[in-house]
């Protein structure tokens, strides 16, 4: 297996609302590849796609029914800390969910949490730590 991610699948109960917020709330743009039951959006070097919940659920072969936090966030890591709130609120805006206010963070950064209508837990944080070059990648240290 390479190491890389290529798509990060979420699956959504309301498809208009997801696209509500992450197409004209939010600014991404859909590919191509797009169509009326899936999104995709380019996501710098991978794709994010919104599916419908009970249509990725049977694909899985589990209940669609399933509540409570998943254990998966998406994060944006933005390029400073003004960002961190512009980003936030433009969610809120949107149709987002303020989870956490950004705030400074224990390992030396800032970040807060939106939660998309789906309850999808989005980081929005600022790392002095980490690079993000000109074409929005994030470059991490060797």
């Amino acid at each position: 297996m390479e190491q890389r991610v290529s798509i990060i699948g979420l699956g959504v109960r309301d498809l208009p609302a997801a696209r509500a917020l992450h197409l004209d709330g939010l600014g991404l743009r859909a590919s191509g590849a797009s169509n009326e039951e899936i999104i995709f959006i380019q996501v710098g070097g991978i794709a994010l796609s919104l599916y419908s919940r009970d249509k990725l659920a049977e694909d899985v072969e589990v209940d669609p029914a399933g509540e409570g936090f998943a254990g998966i966030t998406i994060a944006y890591t933005a390029r400073s800390r003004v960002e961190v709130d512009q980003v936030l609120r433009q969610a809120e805006v949107a149709g987002g969910r303020l989870v956490k206010a950004a705030q400074d963070v224990f390992w030396g950064g800032y970040s807060g949490y939106f939660a998309d209508p789906d309850g999808h837990l989005w980081e929005v944080a600022w790392n002095p730590f980490l690079e993000i070059d000109a074409a929005g990648n994030l470059l991490l240290p060797d």
